[in-house]
Formats: structure tokens, C-alpha cells, sequence
């Protein structure tokens, strides 16, 4: 089991602030792959994956990495400094 958190227009467009996953996903991007089969509305939230940041424990991390013993997958648009 993984949770899945999803953060600013992410949550939006999928509706849940984070959701509690059994997957099969050896990578972030087949976890996205997964979600995006799952409902429009996923497939929305992941269609620009250049829009878009993940983090694997609360560390910034890349598509291609491992989910293995991963507990948390996080979400969220770049973030900008002001």
C-alpha cells in the first residue's frame, strides 16, 4: 500500500487531497500510468508531466524512480520563489 498525495491544481482536478493505493507500479511513471487508466479526470491531472513535481517520502524525485518500499507519493505543481 502507498499513499498518494496530490497538491494545489493537482487535487483540484482530481477531486481527493490524498488517497490510499495497492498498486503494482515498479516506477512513479507507471504508478501515473495506472492512475491515468483509472478516470478522466487522473488522466487530466498527469497529461503535462512537465507541469508537474513528485516527491517519494517528502523527497523531490523523478518519474523513472523505484516505488519500491516507497510509503508516500506526493504530487504537486513547481514551486515558485517570490
Amino acid at each position: 500500500m502507498v499513499d498518494v498525495l496530490y497538491f494545489a491544481w493537482v487535487r483540484e482536478r482530481i477531486g481527493l487531497p490524498r488517497e490510499t493505493l495497492a498498486t503494482n507500479a515498479a516506477t512513479v511513471t507507471d504508478l501515473i500510468a495506472e492512475l491515468s487508466a483509472r478516470e478522466e479526470r487522473y488522466a487530466l491531472a498527469f497529461s503535462d508531466l512537465k507541469s508537474l513535481r513528485v516527491a517519494l517520502d517528502q523527497k523531490l524525485s523523478s518519474f523513472d524512480a523505484p516505488l519500491s518500499g516507497v510509503r508516500e507519493v506526493a504530487f504537486f505543481p513547481p514551486m515558485t520563489g517570490g
